[in-house]
């Protein structure tokens, strides 16, 4: 929330990346930003994935700044909980539609739970 709180509606999804990693080591908190993950099928490695934060080996963390969060971004963590085998993940949404419509206090976000 100090993030949504201080940065101006509407800023690029990097620039809420680049400020979470800030705080996070302020926090003293562990992360890893943009950890690749591999994607198998039937035992084959055909591509991977990139989840945007893992934080302390044991939570993904997603930030999107797009007007809604879309079913596509829950899915996205779904397959980051698959490839890693990490019980919970959380998409956040500093939107700038929510913003102007509840003020700085709302922060739209789904947590994905496998």
């Amino acid at each position: 929330m100090e993030i949504h709180r201080r940065l101006s509606p509407g800023s690029l999804e990097a620039v809420y990346q680049a400020s979470l990693a800030h705080e996070l080591s302020l926090r003293a908190i562990w992360f890893e930003q943009f950890r690749r993950l591999p994607v198998t099928y039937k035992g084959v490695l055909v591509g991977e994935d990139v989840a945007g934060f893992v934080i302390e080996e044991r939570i993904i963390l997603e930030l999107k700044a797009v007007s809604t969060l879309h079913p596509r971004h829950e899915a996205q963590a779904l397959n980051s909980l698959t490839a890693t085998g990490f019980r919970l993940a959380l998409v956040l949404n500093p939107s700038t539609a929510l913003r102007a419509c509840f003020g700085a206090a709302s922060l739209e976000h789904t947590r994905v739970v496998k």
